[in-house]
């Protein structure tokens, strides 16, 4: 099945799987995740036995594809008719916002500062089917959860019919109160949207027992998949009631019966299917979903609770550090508002865009969305690893304020 006999393990902080990564630091898995050995081989094998089998290997692949649904299904607290696999979260973001039954005047709650996957679906939405985005400040629950809740509840009460936002907010590493946030939707009419992606793998989460609606999500982030590969969840309740705009021949019952069966099966008519997969509407990246399931196992060997412990004990090691060389952090204080990703504010005189580029010639892969300086370490980065940040921060620090930079050997 393009998988060998191997059982690749995963160790907390330990890189081994990543033989040929440059970075002494990688810790920019909110942006992409270098694909593991596990992933890579995995894929190597399947496109190997796709060359030998040609089309022969389709039912094979169809039964792995199986399996991984199974998989993300338990990830998440899913059951399998609620996943579909789609190339990214965008496309689970249009999906839902180009089929949920709209009506005209409808208002969809937006919110000020999300990644934009999870604002121009919903713009989109407001053009064709006149629809009012309204958007609220992430600012409020940057204070607080109290706070931005109650802002929440004010603009629910005026109507709405659905709320979108992220599980994780990227910028920022906010951890959003989802069950909090659907218990609202729920009590005024209205249905939740969380694109998953800066959470999935990384966060734990139960979708149903939050009480989410729609949950999408990218494999390539902290699933650590190749890209080109995600997940839909659509809560089985809310099916029905979708109006499937984005559609194809795959999302018809029996869709492949006339290539199977003989003649006479061949038909337009058949129903849409009534379950997440109904959004599956052409082929699937099979050999990006076997990869995707190489990436799934390792993440649920070590444990989503495990991993986000971890990720927030590296950035409780670099923190402290940060900050006492200028830099404002953006981490919620909270430990349960927390996530894998550390943000920071460099100090006044230093211009972020030159700070990332000093620090990666240092070998520290970082991000910086919207300004702010963003790391986002993953199971394999080690907590010692604050030591090389921190040395590595002063010495481009140095450099960008006019000294000369310190030799390796002197790290």
């Amino acid at each position: 099945m393009g998988r060998d006999d191997v059982k690749f393990t995963a160790k907390l902080g330990d890189r081994e799987h990543f033989p040929d990564l440059e970075p002494l630091v990688y810790c920019n898995h909110a942006a992409i995740s270098p694909p593991s050995w596990p992933v890579r081989r995995a894929m190597q094998n399947a496109i190997a036995d796709w060359g030998r089998r040609g089309s022969q290997a389709f039912g094979t692949y169809g039964a792995q594809r199986a399996r991984l649904r199974e998989k993300l299904a338990r990830l998440i607290g899913a059951s399998v008719e609620e996943i579909a696999f789609l190339p990214n979260t965008s496309s689970g973001v249009t999906a839902i916002a180009l089929s949920f039954p709209w009506k005209r005047g409808d208002r969809v709650i937006l919110f000020e500062g999300e990644f934009p996957a999870n604002v121009t679906p919903w713009m989109r939405a407001g053009e064709l089917f006149g629809v009012e985005p309204v958007f609220l400040p992430l600012s409020d629950f940057q204070e607080s959860d109290e706070r931005g809740l109650g802002r929440l509840a004010e603009e629910l009460a005026k109507g709405a019919r659905l709320v979108a936002v992220s599980a994780v907010q990227f910028r920022t590493g906010l951890r959003m109160p989802l069950g909090e946030m659907a218990r609202l939707c729920h009590a005024h009419g209205a249905e939740l949207f969380v694109d998953g992606i800066q959470a999935t793998g990384a966060v734990p989460v139960d979708v149903r027992a939050l009480g989410i609606d729609y949950w999408a999500s990218g494999g390539h982030k902290w699933l650590m998949g190749p890209e080109g590969t995600g997940m839909l969840y659509v809560r089985k309740e809310r099916v029905e009631a979708l109006q499937p705009h984005v559609a194809g021949w795959l999302s018809h019952e029996d869709a492949v019966r006339f290539l199977l069966e003989g003649p006479g099966h061949m038909r337009y008519d058949r129903p849409f299917k009534k379950r997440a997969e109904v959004f599956e509407v052409g082929c699937i990246n099979a050999i990006g979903l076997v990869g995707l399931e190489a990436a799934v196992d390792l993440v649920v060997e070590l444990g989503v609770e495990t991993i986000h412990a971890h990720v927030v004990r590296w950035g409780d090691a670099v923190e402290p550090g940060l900050v006492e060389r200028g830099f404002t952090s953006l981490r919620a204080p909270e430990a349960n508002r927390r996530s894998g990703i550390l943000a920071v504010l460099p100090p006044k005189d230093i211009d972020v865009v030159a700070l990332q580029r000093a620090l990666l010639t240092r070998g520290i892969s970082t991000a910086i969305p919207d300004g702010v300086l963003r790391f986002s370490p993953h199971w394999p980065n080690h907590v010692d690893e604050a030591e090389q940040v921190l040395l590595s921060t002063e010495d481009a620090l140095a450099e960008l304020r006019g000294a000369p930079r310190a030799r390796s050997e002197d790290w």
